[in-house]
């Protein structure tokens, strides 16, 4: 039986992925950020919290790294403060907890003698495409603090790799989405609000396309690449080699949810204009040549689960939405 550390366990991705490894039989050591309120964030609602080790504290803290990694086989490090437009308000926290925290993971991961590490990345590093599909050879471009900060956090750990030899891969998923997603994305935004019956709906730019993946694909993708050799010390792209623009995405939420509901480009809520990145489309190749695997979802499928969860009451009651999340 396997020992797999999770960080960001508590977020929106780590949650669903612990509940996949507890599945598989492994036990999971889960990191919650620690907090007054004594919550676990997604981990207080899923159905396996009994069976998994919580400890609450913060990636920034390098002693607490240390201790967390200790017994460990495999670490997925997940945790990152994610919000593009918060990244604006404030940037230095972006680089404390993206790669000061990643910094002291990977250090704590080698100290520890730790088997793999899977590091998250996002499609956001690649900015605008300047070709499609966009394969792991393209460049980067920081058009916001949050990728930027993300830009260095991978070259922290694959400077890891390449310097002292940790068994270490750069995950990079396309845009994921699905249950238990933050309020500040695109599709939970749309489909709380059409729930509480909203009839206008305020939106930044729907003409950026992306490549939507459910969550439980990019879950299996990070399990894939944990377990191939082949992909140590590799840069792979998770997505669906499928592209979509943010409007067609949200009609199709309408459409599935049986709304009229009217869309509203809100100034307030666009992007600035240098930071705005208009298309991501995900080369798929290197993950399916290196493990075999292909997304299971389609968009319409992924969408109709999503919308199925968000309208449990239970789920619904943990959303705001009348607030604006930055």
């Amino acid at each position: 039986m396997a020992h797999f550390l999770v960080t960001g366990a508590d977020g929106f991705i780590g949650s669903h992925l612990v509940e996949m490894l507890v599945c598989e039989g492994h036990q999971v050591r889960a990191l919650a950020q620690y907090n007054s309120f004594n919550s676990w964030g997604w981990l207080d609602h899923i159905s396996c919290r009994d069976q998994i080790e919580v400890v609450a504290g913060d990636v920034r803290d390098a002693q607490f790294c240390n201790n967390i990694a200790r017994g460990i086989d495999t670490v997925f490090h997940l945790a990152a403060l994610i919000a593009i437009p918060y990244s604006y308000a404030a940037p230095d926290s972006y680089v404390e907890t993206n790669v000061r925290g990643t910094l002291n993971i990977c250090q704590a991961a080698l100290n520890a003698g730790c088997a793999r590490v899977i590091h998250t990345s996002t499609s956001e590093v690649y900015g605008t495409a300047r070709y499609v599909p966009m394969d792991e050879s393209h460049p980067f471009q920081p058009q916001s603090p949050y990728s930027a900060s993300k830009i260095g956090a991978d070259a922290i750990a694959m400077s890891f790799f390449n310097a002292f030899d940790l068994p270490l891969t750069i995950a990079r998923p396309f845009n994921t989405y699905g249950p238990r997603q933050s309020a500040r994305a695109v599709i939970p935004t749309i489909i709380t609000q059409i729930a509480a019956g909203v009839r206008e709906i305020k939106l930044g730019d729907l003409t950026p396309t992306r490549d939507f993946n459910y969550v439980l694909d990019t879950c299996r993708g990070l399990l894939a690449l944990a377990n191939t050799q082949g992909a140590v010390g590799q840069t792979v792209n998770i997505g669906s080699n499928y592209e979509i623009s943010v409007g067609d995405t949200l009609r199709m939420i309408r459409d599935i949810m049986g709304s009229d509901v009217e869309f509203v480009q809100d100034v307030a809520r666009i992007r600035p204009g240098k930071s705005e990145v208009f298309r991501l489309w995900c080369d798929n190749t290197c993950i399916r040549d290196l493990t075999g695997f292909v997304p299971a979802w389609t968009i319409r499928a992924g969408l109709e689960a999503t919308v199925a969860w968000f309208m449990d009451s239970a789920n619904l009651a943990n959303y705001k939405a009348d607030r604006y999340n930055v």
